[in-house]
């Protein structure tokens, strides 16, 4: 696979950014022309990463969050988002459905059930201090093979 476009662009965690990430990427997924489907399931993707960046690695702290986007030739959409926010203790606890850090809070514990169901792969690295990234990968549908 050969990478055909990339993207990286960083904004401040606040929640008021959240849209913002979700039409940057959007737009930058246009390019493939992905269906409806494809294109609400990568937004609902995004916007789960990027509140747990908000809400989990920052707390009520500044920062930044880097929302990395590549599209390869073979029509997959990767996409990097990563904090330098508190980090998690226990990835593999924290993306068990309903485990929330922030049980006080109105939070689900979904975030990462949702990232996990609407691509086709979810990667998370965290380093407590230093961080999180989570690495997500869409295959978008190929019209024209569809075509054939």
């Amino acid at each position: 696979m050969k990478t055909i476009n990339s993207m990286k662009i960083t904004i401040p965690a606040m929640s008021k950014n959240e849209a913002l990430a979700r039409s940057c990427i959007a737009a930058f997924a246009a390019q493939a022309d992905p269906t409806v489907e494809e294109l609400t399931d990568i937004r609902s993707a995004v916007c789960e990463a990027v509140t747990n960046s908000i809400v989990h690695g920052y707390r009520d702290k500044a920062g930044d969050i880097t929302i990395t986007l590549k599209m390869t030739d073979d029509n997959c959409l990767y996409i990097k988002i990563s904090d330098r926010g508190c980090g998690i203790a226990n990835v593999k606890q924290a993306m068990t459905p309903l485990f929330t850090t922030a049980p006080d809070e109105e939070r689900a514990g979904l975030g990462f059930a949702v990232m996990e169901a609407f691509t086709d792969s979810l990667k998370v690295t965290s380093r407590l201090g230093k961080g999180t990234t989570v690495i997500m990968k869409k295959r978008l549908t190929d019209k024209f093979e569809s075509e054939q």
